[in-house]
């Protein structure tokens, strides 16, 4: 990790006052004055005016997301996820996958760009549960469809197999392996019908809590860390 971003997110400060307590020879490694912003460290004894620095720890976020916010750092047009979260929380934090606007639910938020990565890889091919509540009363053939396969229109492969329990004529849960754009609701769409409310209940091993209201959060735990 570079210096200056070592220093930034193990204090607090912004990239800008790091460099200049560098500048001003307030950082020691190992006991030498270091004032080079870019060099790389793993491991040395960092101190900021005499102060020990520890290195950060990586924050792994279980967030109820609420209709309206989008799974984004920014947007010019909708509130975003991270503002559901305490200020200090929100640093170098990312969705690790993301939710429609208009859908609610279990949505991951973390700063290790490396478990992101795993959660997200086609080869992890990690489950993700959703609650669907459609317009219309679902079609008698659809459940063997989608454990065949759908061809989405703008696609040239179809989806992996996908597994659908009904709970009501217009209320079931799927089951799907991949995260193709839009796709729950593309899948009813080449179906013949509309996705009216989404839900999303569980990745991998990792689900919502029912106490969990609409905009609250808790950490992971340790195990649900390990199991992607």
């Amino acid at each position: 990790m570079r210096l200056d971003r070592f220093l930034s997110e193990s204090t607090g400060l912004s990239r800008s006052v790091a460099k200049k307590a560098l500048h001003r020879g307030d950082v020691t490694i190992d006991g030498v004055v270091v004032k080079k912003s870019d060099l790389q460290i793993d491991g040395q004894e960092v101190r900021l005016e005499g102060r020990l620095l520890t290195t950060p720890s990586d924050r792994y976020l279980l967030l109820h997301k609420p209709a309206g916010y989008i799974s984004a750092t920014q947007d010019d047009v909708h509130p975003c996820v991270l503002q559901l979260l305490p200020p200090a929380l929100r640093r170098n934090l990312q969705c690790a996958g993301r939710l429609d606007v208009d859908t609610t639910g279990l949505l991951l938020l973390t700063d290790d760009g490396q478990w992101s990565h795993r959660l997200r890889s086609p080869k992890k091919a990690c489950n993700k549960v959703y609650q669907v509540d459609l317009a219309e009363p679902l079609a008698e053939d659809v459940a063997a469809r989608f454990a065949e396969g759908l061809l989405l229109h703008g696609e040239d492969k179809a989806t992996l197999p996908a597994q659908l329990e009904v709970i009501t004529p217009s209320r079931v849960l799927l089951t799907i392996q991949e995260g193709k754009y839009h796709q729950v609701k593309r899948m009813f769409a080449a179906v013949g019908n509309h996705v009216s409310a989404l839900h999303r209940l569980q990745v991998g091993s990792i689900v919502l809590d029912d106490g969990l209201a609409e905009g609250e959060w808790r950490h992971l735990s340790a195990e649900e860390i390990a199991s992607i």
